[in-house]
């Protein structure tokens, strides 16, 4: 933080993004950015080279890793370069990036620890374009998942979340999956560690452009989710305790603003 300004860092965990990347990084309200970091995950395309093009900060993937190990590279260069707050963008522009300011607004105001940008919120996103299968495991998976970590949230699997840096910290990325479910190992992670989460709605753009994951990747990705909340639930009712759903360190005071005059 400098002059107390959080320092406000974007990840873009990128995957053959060439034809989207300049548009989301286009509509990204660059004064209320410091830093944009794009994390290339073994891209067959031009996405690096578009990357280099717009003068982002790139890190690159010498194979294809996954989209786990992708965001575990986002949040820990993010780290290291000093972010106090975390956003990740998807560079398939799903997602609207001129919300960024409302995205960070409840952890600068110290209302939340973790923002989710829904899609389930407002606007159905059935007229959207959302796959009506897509929409169906997404309704069933959140449920399920309010149910087990005792939340109420609208949307659990959103591309578009932020984080204050403490969070990120406290959880262990070394122990969640490379693959999928690692969107909601962490998840899983943060409530464990009694993080405050905190939605604001989003509309969503589905395009033929738009990188989007497969039936069949979604339904291996959904048993996984079954399975960690079966783990979880272990862990919660002390049956069974698990590392992975421990914090690395002494849990920080939650509520403190963090806001300041940009």
């Amino acid at each position: 933080m400098k002059d107390g300004n959080p320092k406000v860092v974007v990840v873009m965990p990128a995957y053959n993004a060439a034809r989207t990347l300049r548009m989301t990084y286009a509509d990204l309200p660059h004064d209320a950015v410091d830093l944009v970091i794009v994390v290339d995950d073994g891209s067959q395309d031009e996405t690096v080279k578009i990357a280099r093009e717009l003068g982002l900060e790139i890190f690159v993937h010498n194979g294809n890793y996954g989209y786990g190990a992708n965001q575990k590279t986002c949040y820990r260069e993010a780290l290291k370069a000093g972010a106090d707050i975390v956003v990740m963008v998807h560079p398939d522009y799903q997602y609207d990036p001129t919300l960024l300011p409302e995205m960070v607004r409840p952890i600068r105001e110290g209302n939340a620890d973790v923002v989710f940008g829904s899609r389930l919120m407002g606007t159905n996103p059935r007229k959207q374009g959302m796959p009506w299968w897509k929409y169906v495991a997404n309704r069933f998976l959140t449920g399920l998942e309010n149910a087990v970590f005792d939340l109420h949230l609208y949307e659990f699997h959103t591309g578009y979340r932020a984080f204050r840096r403490e969070v990120l910290e406290s959880v262990n990325l070394d122990m969640n999956s490379d693959k999928f479910v690692f969107d909601q190992e962490i998840v899983a992670q943060m409530v464990a560690i009694k993080s405050r989460f905190v939605e604001i709605p989003v509309p969503t753009r589905y395009m033929p452009i738009a990188s989007s994951a497969s039936f069949v990747q979604s339904s291996i990705y959904g048993f996984s989710i079954l399975w960690l909340l079966m783990r979880f639930a272990l862990h919660r009712a002390g049956v069974i305790r698990m590392r992975q759903f421990e914090s690395l360190q002494r849990r920080y005071s939650p509520g403190t603003p963090i806001h300041g005059n940009r």
